[in-house]
C-alpha cells in the first residue's frame, strides 16, 4: 500500500466533519507550496515604463519636497 492509499484508507473511516477538517488542512499546505512571485524593486516595477531618473532628479525632488522644512524643530 503506498502512501495515497493510506491516506484515503484513513481518510474514508473519519467521521463527515473531520474529512472536511482535513481538506481544508490539505488545501493549507497546497497553498504553502504554490511559488510566490518575487518582489520587484522599483526600477523592475517601473522598467516597462521606459523611465529614466537619474540621480539629479532624485536630488531635484528631494529639494521641492523638504527645501522649506524647518530644521530647528522644538
Amino acid at each position: 500500500m503506498n502512501l495515497e492509499q493510506a491516506v484515503l484508507e484513513k481518510l474514508r473511516h473519519l467521521p463527515v466533519d473531520k474529512q472536511q477538517q482535513l481538506l481544508d488542512f490539505a488545501e493549507f499546505l497546497s497553498q504553502k507550496m504554490t511559488l510566490k512571485t518575487p518582489l520587484q524593486n522599483v526600477r523592475g516595477l517601473c522598467a516597462d515604463l521606459k523611465v529614466d531618473i537619474s540621480e539629479e532628479d532624485i536630488y531635484q525632488a528631494r529639494q521641492e519636497m523638504w527645501g522649506n522644512f524647518p530644521r530647528d524643530i522644538i
